[in-house]
């Protein structure tokens, strides 16, 4: 593989983990499913990561055609976009949880008292919250012009929808092990890549939209 599809596949994965969080999706899962059995935990993962996998590659492939239509350039996009993810970056670095990009608690109460929680809280805005739907419309937005690089980054979107599904389905064992100090800690270290990477997209929106004439 190329270099540069290494590393659009590299800051894709990143992105969409910091994003997603397979990790803290696994956690409140089990949060959610205490009682249910192992089938019923399984058809509710199945089809929370399903209908998240829609959403996002709905954004991914529509995405950028919505902006054109209302008239948004990719550099207002990457500044957003960065600010967005900054916000993010920063929860996850003091462990603090806004409903940025996490339910907050009051959705998560209003959640346990329904029987399906398969699109809300799970599908969105847990697996496919704002902050995943904005970063998979900008790093496709960023790949623009290169078929290549696009079909790198919905098949790191595939993967992040795989790999949360697996956690999900062993939600039980991966809360044991890590525990919440196992999670805290990969939280905020992803939550560190991630405002660097945020940070970055802000730079380069701000150098491409023409607002900062080199002296």
């Amino acid at each position: 593989m190329p270099v540069d599809l290494i590393k659009t596949a590299a800051i894709a994965f990143t992105t969409l983990f910091a994003t997603v969080g397979p990790l803290e999706a696994a956690v409140l899962f089990a949060s959610l499913t205490p009682g249910a059995g192992p089938a019923e935990r399984r058809r509710l993962a199945v089809r929370a990561t399903s209908i998240a996998l829609a959403l996002m590659l709905l954004f991914a492939l529509a995405g950028g055609a919505l902006l054109e239509a209302l008239g948004i350039g990719l550099p207002a996009l990457r500044v957003a976009g960065g600010i967005l993810l900054l916000l993010i970056g920063i929860e996850m670095v003091f462990a603090h949880h806004s409903g940025v990009g996490t339910p907050t608690a009051d959705e998560t109460a209003e959640a346990s008292q329904k029987q399906d929680i398969t699109v809300f809280p799970l599908a969105t805005p847990l697996i496919a919250g704002p902050g995943a739907l904005g970063a998979v419309i900008l790093l496709m937005e960023d790949a623009e012009g290169s078929l290549s690089a696009q079909g790198v980054v919905l098949l790191m979107v595939g993967a992040i929808m795989l790999l949360t599904l697996s956690l999900m389905l062993v939600a039980s064992q991966v809360r044991r092990i890590l525990g919440v100090t196992g999670v805290n800690v990969l939280t905020r270290i992803m939550g560190i890549l991630l405002t660097a990477l945020a940070v970055q997209f802000m730079f380069d929106g701000l150098a491409r939209s023409g607002l900062f004439v080199p002296v």
